[in-house]
Parts: C-alpha cells; structure tokens; sequence
C-alpha cells in the first residue's frame, strides 16, 4: 500500500478499535475521509486512524502527510469494516478521526507513542 508507512501489528491494531470504541461512548469521533481531513485542518483531530484496505488507495492517501504537516499522530489498522463498527457506524469507515478522546485519553497516547516509534524505526 502506497499510503501505509509503517505496519502496526495486531496487538496496536486491536488496541486501536478498542480505543476508537471508547471515544465513541465517552468523546467525539468523526468518521469518512473528508470529514477526518478538515479535523485534521481544523486542527481538531487527536489521533487520525486509517484503514489499511481502502480502495482506490487515493482516498486516504493525502492523510499521513496532511497529518504529520498538522503534527497529528495517525495509524493504521487492518479493515474498513472492523474501523466502521468501532466507530459506531453501519458501513465501512476508510478513516476516522478522534477529536475528543474522552476515557480513551490514555489509549490514544499509548497509540500515538507506539505509532510515532513505528513510524521513525521505518524512516531510518
């Protein structure tokens, strides 16, 4: 996948859903690409997450750069699917975005920190 910098693997994956579930029953998340891009632009966004089985890879491939411009952390999880029922919703999510973290607040910095060394160990 052109837009996927690093891999995370299951455990931060199920880490993630579980996460984006709390934010859903004790903060704000919003879901769809263009809604997680002016959150991002906004500057609303707390952590950007992505799923890793979007197609056409277009949809989501402008966010890991828009978010490392905004200093926002992101990741990546394995399904649309399984990102779409975290979130709360009926259908498939290709992205989505916390922006109040409400009881997830520690989760999503433990995603953020795991995320950001993922991301640098890539990068060396």
């Amino acid at each position: 996948m052109a837009y996927k910098k690093f891999e995370p693997g299951d455990e931060l994956a199920e880490d993630t859903y579980s996460a984006v579930e709390k934010a859903v029953d004790t903060g704000d998340v919003v879901t769809g690409t263009n809604e997680v891009t002016k959150a991002i632009e906004r500057n609303e966004a707390e952590l950007v997450v992505i799923a890793g089985d979007v197609s056409p890879e277009e949809i989501v491939m402008h966010l890991p750069s828009l978010a490392e411009d905004r200093e926002v952390d992101y990741t990546y999880v394995p399904e649309k699917e399984e990102l779409g029922i975290a979130a709360g919703v009926n259908v498939q999510a290709a992205s989505v975005a916390v922006t109040s973290s409400g009881n997830a607040e520690g989760d999503i910095q433990d995603i953020a920190s795991k995320s950001s060394e993922l991301l640098e160990a890539q990068e060396e």
